[in-house]
């Protein structure tokens, strides 16, 4: 099966690397700079490789494309695949607006084409250990959850910190509950390119009743890759940058008991244990990618489908809106 990977630049190779874990798959890298390309020759020679993704329109052996370029391309390139009738494979966020994949989704039901989008931590291991926990109730009601992705760099100058970041917290999100959201307000500021934040703060409200907070930044000392779930009955922790106890499992919350007294209550403050569950080594990107072939094989809808994509670029245009409103205007 022959694969292109169009883009080598940051991301792209690490799609291309995860492509020879499967032996039926013949990778194709491709990127119009041609010393990237000679880059990805020498650390793997056995792909094929062209400067010209229209080349791999025409390719009647070509069976997809995952599409790794900036986000301002991915419309136009993964329009030409589908109408192409190749399956498609696009890096988050799926497109720079609604519209844009709104039309991406029509095309790829109409031709009859797999359009998956790239939100890797659909895939993690840990994301999924946690979505157990919170479908067998083992946290009871969930009640809010925040979370905190910040680090030093690296300014794109393509898209704000709240496309870049956020797509990874809103997916987890996704993972964990059914829900859509009903109100969403943002708060950002531009400290070093104008016209894009460099750091938000997300609030968003769902349908199910749970809120969440979302902050993310490019102006921070330290890699901070932290979300707390909060239920009912129990609590979560989830520390990606934790090589050895990335999910913990908090036995703590409060116990409500009335009193005698008309309109008292007694709340109790309950801490007890700490779990921490074992959590497969499993490479996302490699379980991504081979869902992703699975799909194609099996001509099966992606649990990260276009759908997904559209609901979450949604909501980071409705947050980068309320962020240039007066109530949340960029500083």
């Amino acid at each position: 099966m022959k694969i292109g990977v169009i883009g080598l630049g940051y991301w792209g190779p690490n799609l291309l690397r995860n492509l020879f874990h499967f032996p039926d798959v013949q990778p194709v890298g491709c990127d119009s700079d041609i010393k990237r390309i000679d880059v990805m020759k020498k650390v793997f020679p056995n792909a094929e490789y062209n400067d010209d993704y229209k080349i791999l329109l025409k390719d009647d052996n070509l069976k997809a494309v995952v599409i790794a370029t900036p986000v301002s391309t991915h419309f136009e390139i993964a329009k030409e695949f589908l109408l192409s009738g190749k399956d498609v494979f696009v890096e988050k966020p799926l497109t720079k607006s609604s519209k844009e994949a709104e039309e991406l989704i029509e095309i790829a039901e109409k031709e009859k084409r797999v359009l998956m989008v790239g939100h890797t931590f659909m895939f993690n291991p840990a994301v999924l250990k946690i979505k157990e926990f919170i479908k067998n109730g083992d946290i009871g009601e969930l009640y809010y959850i925040t979370s905190t992705r910040v680090n030093l760099g690296i300014h794109r100058k393509d898209a704000s910190v709240i496309w870049d970041l956020a797509p990874h917290d809103l997916s987890m999100i996704f993972t964990w509950m059914d829900a859509d959201p009903v109100h969403i307000n943002g708060v950002g500021k531009e400290s070093i390119i104008k016209g894009l934040p460099d750091v938000a703060f997300l609030q968003i409200i769902f349908d199910n009743g749970v809120i969440a907070d979302i902050q993310v930044g490019w102006l921070s000392p330290s890699k901070i890759r932290k979300t707390i779930i909060v239920g009912s009955k129990k609590m979560i922790e989830y520390d990606d940058t934790d090589p050895q106890e990335k999910v913990k499992v908090f036995d703590s919350g409060v116990d409500v008991q009335e009193t005698y007294d008309y309109g008292e209550y007694l709340l109790q403050y309950r801490t007890g244990d700490i779990y921490s569950p074992k959590i497969p080594g499993s490479e996302p990107l490699k379980l991504e990618m081979e869902h992703f072939i699975n799909c194609i094989k099996k001509r099966e809808k992606p649990i990260s489908d276009g759908k997904i994509g559209l609901k979450i670029v949604k909501i980071l245009e409705q947050a980068e809106s309320s962020i240039k409103k007066a109530n949340g205007s960029l500083i």
